[in-house]
């Protein structure tokens, strides 16, 4: 068993994807009215506009298993020294964050594309750390 601090920046990244993706596919499960809502309006004058409700339930599952193999990538690094897991969670959140990426660009929300950004920067660093 390794000490937490043997890798607290690798633990703390995973952390920050853990809260990001099991927060926003939990507001995606209590609210789907809503959020489906919003974004069809979000995405009215493209071609994503019609496929919504499929695109969300894809994102919703891969941000779900994102932050639960974040958690266990915390766990599987403590406990074991090995960051397959973490790896593993940080791909998936790159994916995710670059699916809406993409749809942000599509919708022209360039504000919203530059949020998404902010949050692949450190899921790129979580990356490189746990290669």
């Amino acid at each position: 068993m390794t000490s937490i601090l043997d890798h607290i920046t690798e633990i703390i990244l995973l952390l920050f994807l853990t809260i990001t993706f099991l927060q926003s596919g939990l507001d995606k499960i209590l609210d789907w009215k809503g959020n489906i809502g919003w974004l069809k309006e979000h995405f009215s004058k493209t071609f994503m506009g019609k496929i919504v409700e499929i695109n969300v339930a894809i994102i919703l599952i891969i941000e779900v298993i994102a932050g639960i193999l974040a958690v266990l990538g915390i766990y599987q690094l403590v406990v074991n020294d090995n960051s397959t897991l973490g790896f593993y969670a940080a791909i998936l959140s790159a994916i995710t964050l670059l699916l809406l990426l993409f749809g942000q660009r599509v919708a022209k929300d360039y504000d919203g594309a530059r949020t998404i950004v902010i949050y692949l920067i450190p899921t790129i660093f979580a990356l490189y750390l746990l290669q």
